[in-house]
């Protein structure tokens, strides 16, 4: 009986020491959370100095990391792995999440700075009202060329991409709704086609362009264009700015034809162990100040008013980077179009990539 007893006790003792640790554990992991945001973003894509300055105004540390595509990104949170407090997925990706309920709502009330945004940035159709998405950059889908290597040619249509005389001159962003939005901008078609029969058509007039095209690349693109080494490029209005930066010999156009005008959202994932923490990192990259210096670092265009008028009127004059009203309506956002279509774009693209190979 006493040996029964003396079991009981250590028994006891055991649960109420494990009990002690668990919850010593979760305390731990709770006040870490609420010390860290994890923010998940595009490379590149913001001023460093500015994640230094929001550890040191909220005492939040951020563990910063990067994707280079909307896809990649979007696997990422549905494994769940990585508890992301803060996206930056573009506008057809934000639709898509929704459909997955892989969204927070944001609490608009903790973003008083969300006022500096100008209101054709806000309440869009694939977020209305701005439920579960705030506005970061925006920006074209264009031609960066160098005049000076191309006797003073210009591109104020796609299909001077095509003439003979470029043969081996033209760098293409490794992107599917990119380069065939470009084909079935060519032939007059939406950037959001499903007609199996017009995607087929703008994937053999993009092969008609096979002998022009020198590499199909990602970032080494401004690194490329930087250098000279290629005379013209299909790439993102914020990474034409970035070149011109350095190279100002390099031009910008959005073909007369039409383009794409794309919008990159702050986002809040399913996956956010922060979600106070998330609503001040939003909130702070939403003052006029911070807004600028990052529109100033990145190269994208702002659609923070407040951050406009602090920054260099010849930048934000400037109707390639940004369009007038006007102009942006020929531009077409892109719409999320399901897995099923948005496979369809990437075999086509792919097929075109692998006929590459025969030029």
């Amino acid at each position: 009986m006493k040996s029964l007893v003396q079991t009981i006790i250590v028994l006891l003792v055991a649960v109420a020491i494990l009990f002690y640790v668990n919850t010593q554990l979760n305390e731990s992991s709770s006040s870490a959370s609420s010390d860290t945001i994890t923010v998940f973003n595009w490379g590149e894509y913001i001023d460093p100095e500015l994640v230094d300055r929001f550890e040191q105004e909220t005492g939040i540390r951020v563990i910063y990391e990067t994707f280079d595509s909307n896809e990649a990104m979007l696997t990422k949170i549905q494994q769940g792995g990585t508890r992301y407090d803060v996206a930056m997925p573009s506008e057809y990706m934000i639709e898509k999440m929704k459909e997955e309920e892989l969204l927070i709502p944001i609490d608009q009330s903790k973003l008083p700075n969300l006022q500096n945004i100008d209101p054709y940035f806000l309440d869009l159709p694939f977020d209305p009202g701005n439920q579960y998405s705030i506005p970061y950059f925006w920006g074209t889908v264009g031609i960066a060329f160098n005049p000076t290597l191309l006797d003073g040619q210009t591109f104020e249509s796609w299909n001077d991409l095509w003439s003979p005389e470029l043969k081996q001159e033209v760098i293409l962003v490794d992107g599917a709704r990119e380069v065939m939005g470009m084909g079935l901008n060519t032939l007059g078609y939406s950037l959001n086609s499903t007609d199996e029969t017009e995607l087929r058509a703008a994937t053999d007039r993009l092969k008609e362009m096979g002998p022009n095209v020198k590499a199909i690349i990602g970032d080494e693109i401004v690194e490329t264009m930087r250098r000279g080494e290629a005379a013209i490029a299909l790439v993102w209005s914020g990474q034409a700015a970035d070149i011109m930066y350095v190279n100002e010999d390099i031009d910008y156009s959005v073909p007369e034809e039409g383009s794409n005008l794309w919008f990159d959202n702050m986002i809040i994932p399913k996956t956010a162990g922060n979600v106070e923490g998330a609503h001040k990192f939003i909130n702070f990259m939403l003052d006029a100040e911070v807004a600028a210096q990052n529109a100033d670092y990145v190269g994208y265009s702002t659609p923070n008013s407040a951050a406009i008028e602090l920054m260099d009127p010849e930048v934000t004059g400037d109707t390639r980077f940004y369009p007038t009203e006007e102009m942006r309506e020929r531009l077409e956002v892109y719409q999320n179009l399901g897995p099923e279509k948005l496979g369809l774009y990437n075999e086509l693209f792919l097929e075109f990539k692998m006929s590459m190979n025969q030029n």
